[in-house]
């Protein structure tokens, strides 16, 4: 069983208290702008064994009585459908998402704000949509010579001339399908009319990442680093923390150059010059006072950082990312001292493809067993790793064969002959179900069948680039994948 360095509910009884505070603070209304993943933040479990992943969410359950949810989208990414990449979905059909799960928690999600508007195209089949299912939805457009002019910006001709969302209640989550979408300008737009109109409505940031109360350079922060190399984000020391209180914090590079003109924005419209001293007191963080295992904690985030260098060569291979973000990473693993092959599986998957001439893969089972495959005549080297792993799982013995090449053999031939599949041999989720057939009427498959689930979370390595279905049901079967910026021979079309 993996270890835990993190205790997760400990994290929501302190992160749901600091949250209480903060809102006490401001007149009983405040606005929290919510950084990162709302749901599965896969990149905190990753690097704080035992987080929840779906924590932010069941914290807004504890607190759904107190709270409501306001959405932000940038009307520019709905007119160029922009896409979620880690699952595919574009902005406007995420933010569709994101109401249907949280409205499902009995968490009220009060309003739709579409930032940036300047007549984009797509944005009234949107509103419409919005409309279809009863979601209030609201304008925001660019306000000129932002930020320099905090004369305009404070006034009613900037933040004045959005609509003001009305809220009831005292705590406003401002979230968003992905960065940019103009959270942190809604909800100063909204503290704005809440000062016109008399009430002390406050703000507060809620972003996991970097970890204001642990080192610079500890392995959590620079895997965040590595997250987002690029963005070229950069950890820093927060200075005006460090003036401000004499005490040495960890911030990124954005929230601290932002900072002078939030501050004077802040003063603005708040009428004090203290309002925040730094933008570590923006924060309300607490998941630095609840790591129970340093030494996990470290261990897990330099694996993180490994599968971002891999992840980060294979999107440079094709195409996707500029050679610098792979650079950056690699000068975060210089100051680890880590190498791509101090991931177990690595160097195991290297030995199998050069004993068998074949593509080949490994994976590390929970125990920290290995387990191999390479591609056969009719499966992938992920698909034969995979059985493999279920059957070391369900201690059968290594020369039972869990599914006929009679079975195999018409199914390739419909995909190949028939379908038109590029494939030359069956893909995961192929064999998969033709497991799952098999297991009906043999209890021995069935035996191996059960053991699917307990590979979530296993670390597998690939000798070559994966097709796109083979890597698409490692992510659902939650299997943290890497592998190698190889093309398969002769094939360009991953």
């Amino acid at each position: 069983m993996s270890k835990l360095g993190f205790d997760s509910e400990l994290y929501m009884q302190k992160q749901t208290e600091q949250i209480l505070e903060r809102i006490s603070k401001f007149d009983n209304k405040l606005y929290l702008e919510f950084g990162g993943k709302i749901f599965d933040d896969f990149h905190a479990a990753r690097v704080l064994p035992g987080f929840d992943a779906n924590g932010k969410i069941k914290l807004l359950h504890k607190l759904r009585e107190q709270a409501e949810v306001i959405i932000c989208v940038n009307a520019a990414d709905i007119e160029k459908n922009k896409v979620r990449a880690d699952i595919g979905v574009t902005y406007d059909m995420e933010v569709l998402r994101l109401i249907g799960l949280i409205s499902k928690m009995d968490i009220l999600v009060s309003a739709v704000v579409i930032t940036q508007y300047t007549g984009q195209q797509g944005i009234e089949a949107f509103q419409a949509r919005l409309d279809m299912i009863g979601i209030r939805h609201y304008i925001h457009r660019p306000i000129k010579d932002y930020p320099a002019n905090i004369n305009v910006i404070v006034s009613d001709e900037g933040y004045g001339k959005n609509d003001f969302i009305e809220t009831t209640r005292p705590l406003v989550v401002v979230t968003a399908p992905g960065p940019g979408s103009g959270k942190l300008a809604t909800c100063l737009s909204q503290m704005y009319h809440e000062h016109k109109q008399g009430r002390m409505a406050g703000y507060a940031k809620f972003e996991t990442f970097p970890i204001w109360n642990l080192p610079l350079k500890h392995p959590v922060n620079l895997a965040y680093e590595a997250a987002t190399a690029d963005l070229q984000d950069v950890n820093m020391i927060d200075p005006f923390h460090l003036e401000a209180y004499g005490v040495s914090t960890v911030n990124y590079n954005r929230d601290v150059e932002a900072f002078p003109v939030l501050r004077t924005i802040l003063t603005r419209i708040t009428g004090d010059a203290n309002f925040y001293r730094s933008p570590t007191d923006m924060g309300v963080n607490m998941a630095g006072y609840c790591i129970v295992d340093d030494a996990v904690v470290r261990e897990a985030s330099c694996q993180e950082i490994i599968r971002r260098y891999y992840k980060t060569a294979a999107a440079c291979k094709l195409g996707g990312e500029k050679t610098e973000t792979l650079e950056k990473i690699g000068v975060i693993m210089q100051q680890l001292e880590l190498e791509p092959e101090d991931r177990k599986t690595v160097p195991v998957a290297r030995e199998k493809l050069l004993a068998s001439g074949k593509p080949s893969a490994a994976i590390e089972l929970k125990d920290g067993r290995v387990v191999t495959g390479r591609m056969t005549a009719l499966t992938s080297a992920t698909a034969s790793t995979v059985l493999n792993a279920i059957k070391v799982l369900a201690g059968l013995d290594d020369d039972i064969l869990l599914i006929s090449p009679t079975i195999l053999e018409p199914i390739l031939k419909l995909k190949s002959e028939i379908l038109g599949s590029a494939s030359p041999v069956l893909k995961l989720d192929d064999v998969l179900i033709a497991l799952s057939i098999c297991a009906v009427t043999n209890p021995t498959v069935q035996e191996a069948l059960n053991c699917v689930e307990q590979l979530k979370g296993c670390d597998f390595h690939s000798t070559q680039l994966l097709r796109s279905g083979d890597e698409g049901t490692l992510r659902k079967m939650g299997i943290q994948l890497t592998c190698e910026p190889k093309f398969p021979e002769k094939d360009f079309m991953i």
